[in-house]
């Protein structure tokens, strides 16, 4: 049967000492792994909520430059806008009646 002693008179730590030390290094090592992947996670989180930011922010953009746009053509063409809306409507009307 093995068994493992505990040398009293020696100098250097026992084996039961050995492997709480080595268990208190790997927890440690795991403790800083895990908080660089949390710190590489929310870092890769804030650069994408950046750049979804900047991606709503254009967009939004474009669609005042539109809006804008639609604006200036109808007050310079009346009614070429009101017969286009009109023929926009009649199409869609005729494909909703199909349906």
């Amino acid at each position: 049967m093995s068994r493992i002693s505990d040398t009293g008179g020696s100098s250097g730590p026992s084996a039961t000492d050995q492997l709480k030390d080595s268990a208190q290094q790997v927890t440690q090592n795991l403790r800083s792994i895990g908080s660089q992947a949390r710190d590489a996670a929310n870092e890769k989180f804030s650069d994408l909520k950046q750049q979804a930011n900047e991606y709503y922010e254009h967009g939004r953009e474009q669609a005042q430059e539109w809006e804008q746009g639609l604006e200036q053509y109808v007050q310079e063409k009346p009614i070429q806008s009101l017969l286009i809306a009109a023929g926009v409507g009649l199409v869609l009307g005729m494909l909703w009646k199909r349906s």
